[in-house]
């Protein structure tokens, strides 16, 4: 049962990544054209919610599913904001050197410490309070409206790219998901449509990634924040390894970097705020962090600060050295999460 679990949450993985990236995105898209938003808005909050909404509802329904098990949706938040930072980061470094704009990364990186710094301090007590969850959402509201000005604070030439289409494909196993799931959506033109079916079918991959992620936590005796530091957050955020991977053999490197961070202040602050707001509004009191989260939360710190070193003594540029530094300490943390089982 554990293998045939496994391989179910593999199928959700591939399912989720494919929806996301074919139908969700693109129909986010051309919502935000229907309500002109311009493209740094539409990136702080539409794009942001495109490539996050996994984590984000594998954070819902941990949090709303009875028995305490909070701490899946708050180790994939965790875990996925390392996987993003440091194997993410890393690997569009190593793929083609690239350069980025000081500008809107100071602002980026600003915003990512202030977000990992309440992070930290939120869970160190061991839980999550009303209050908190307000001010994880107040501060991504603030950083939108920064997007929106930064322009006018430090002004910096836009590098305007447009991101490789995603398309369905005809060949091998992604073909046959592809081909499955392509039947189930109505026309691209309906994209109302699109977006909400979209929403309905995340959702419930996400709930059965919670379901399987307790089964296999349960039958295998670990740790469920163990769980959810790995194999979901590594799961929930490879299509962006992926799209990432693309722009950086494109020579846009600086687009990768840029969005990794980017999600990464989405998930925490909305992707943790929303939920905990939500189950203290329905059921009152606090909700308890769950399994020992404080020591990665504290890595994902020391992570923010050694790449922000390494782009300002760099000049903000990454190179192979640079990236396999961090691809290098992203498997350090990850045999340790193991040893610490």
């Amino acid at each position: 049962m554990v293998l045939l679990s496994a391989l179910a949450m593999l199928v959700c993985f591939v399912l989720l990544a494919r929806i996301v990236d074919l139908f969700f995105i693109a129909s986010l898209d051309k919502i935000s054209t229907d309500l002109r938003l311009s493209s740094d808005a539409a990136g702080a909050t539409l794009m942001a919610v495109g490539s996050s909404a996994p984590e984000l509802f594998v954070a819902l329904f941990s949090v709303l599913k009875p028995g305490e098990h909070q701490a899946i949706g708050i180790g994939s938040i965790v875990g996925s904001a390392i996987f993003n930072l440091l194997a993410i980061v890393g690997a569009a470094a190593l793929v083609r050197k690239t350069k980025l704009t000081w500008q809107p990364a100071a602002r980026d990186f600003f915003f990512y410490t202030l977000s990992v710094l309440l992070l930290i301090l939120f869970i160190w007590d061991g839980s999550f309070t009303m209050n908190e969850a307000i001010i994880l959402l107040g501060v991504y509201v603030v950083y939108v409206v920064a997007v929106i000005y930064w322009k006018k604070v430090l002004p910096y030439n836009d590098l305007e790219y447009d991101e490789p289409e995603a398309k369905i494909n005809k060949k091998g196993i992604i073909g046959v998901f592809d081909r499955l799931i392509s039947r189930i959506f109505p026309d691209e033109k309906h994209y109302y449509q699109v977006f909400l079916l979209s929403v309905l079918l995340i959702a419930g991959l996400s709930w059965a990634l919670v379901e399987l992620a307790v089964f296999v936590s349960a039958a295998m005796n670990i740790p469920e924040s163990i769980i959810a530091l790995t194999v979901l957050a590594v799961g929930t955020s490879v299509p962006d390894l992926f799209s990432s991977l693309i722009v950086a053999r494109q020579g846009r490197g600086d687009m990768a970097v840029s969005n990794a961070i980017g999600s990464n202040i989405f998930d925490i602050l909305v992707g943790l705020g929303l939920p905990l707001g939500i189950f203290i509004l329905l059921y009152g009191g606090t909700v308890e962090s769950g399994g020992d989260i404080t020591r990665s939360a504290v890595i994902l710190f020391g992570s923010v600060v050694l790449l922000l070193l390494l782009l300002i003594f760099s000049k903000w540029k990454l190179g192979k050295l640079s990236g396999g530094i961090l691809i290098g300490i992203y498997i350090l943390y990850i045999i340790q999460e193991i040893l610490f089982v």
